[in-house]
């Protein structure tokens, strides 16, 4: 199984980007399936029905999502629906939502860490009770891991090597060169990146987030729409009778 894995797609142009390449890629790489973080879609901060089937509409089969899932509060509703967009796992129990999808075969995992980014449940315990008690849980897993720490991410991909078939990392929106198989079978990288603006800062306005370091006054962090996009990814191609992965890639594209 080809999969490729999304960024953090942030505003109209994280869209757009998604929107112009990801058509060409399913042809390109044969892929059979598409996963993308899609919580910043909306503005920059959280996701509504709109944009999430913007996504699908694409070529995207399951939306991901992390600690901006709530931004939007129209979108609550339609997180218990048959809409593929996944919250965090490990979110309390009773919230709305599920922290998985099937998917052509495979299983799509949701996790948030805790490092610097909120109070949530344990993610490694909530993935393990997760692979536990799922009696027909498919070969192939694939998890996001929504994390601000590198140390936590990386953690997981140890966690659970061999396990699953992929851990990779989102939230920070910055793409990292750690892609790699682990010896137990699990692709692993610490961060996608993203897509959205290139002439930003990880998708907003330079001049927003400026002056909030600056003056360490509140500003409201506005989506950076004007010049060149980019599209950042990863893809992984998986054994489908082991469920382990043969090989990871990053997929990165740029559009004007």
């Amino acid at each position: 199984m080809r999969v490729l894995m999304i960024g953090d797609a942030v505003g109209k142009p994280g869209r757009r980007a998604i929107n112009t390449i990801l058509p060409g890629l399913r042809k390109e790489l044969d892929l059979d399936l598409v996963t993308a973080n899609g919580e910043n879609t909306a503005g920059g901060f959280g996701i509504t029905e709109a944009t999430a089937l913007e996504l699908l509409s694409s070529g995207v089969d399951v939306i991901t999502s992390g600690n901006h899932i709530w931004d939007q509060k129209s979108i609550i509703p339609h997180l218990d629906s048959a809409l593929p967009l996944i919250r965090p796992l490990n979110y309390p129990a009773g919230t709305a939502g599920r922290g998985y999808a099937r998917a052509k075969g495979a299983l799509v995992v949701n996790l948030i860490g805790r490092v610097f980014v909120g109070t949530y449940e344990c993610p490694f315990r909530a993935i393990d009770s997760l692979l536990a008690e799922m009696s027909d849980i498919p070969r192939i897993v694939i998890v996001d891991m929504h994390a601000e720490a590198t140390s936590e991410k990386v953690a997981m991909g140890w966690h659970l090597d061999g396990r699953v078939s992929a851990v990779v990392g989102t939230h920070t929106h910055v793409p990292t060169a750690d892609a790699r198989v682990l010896p137990e079978g699990t692709a692993y990288v610490s961060d996608l990146g993203m897509a959205g603006a290139v002439d930003s800062v990880i998708g907003v306005m330079a001049e927003d987030a400026l002056a909030r370091f600056l003056t360490q006054m509140p500003r409201r962090l506005r989506v950076a729409e004007q010049g060149p996009v980019k599209f950042n990814s990863v893809l992984i191609d998986v054994d489908e009778t082991s469920g382990h992965a043969t090989s990871i890639q990053r997929i990165d594209r740029e559009i004007p």
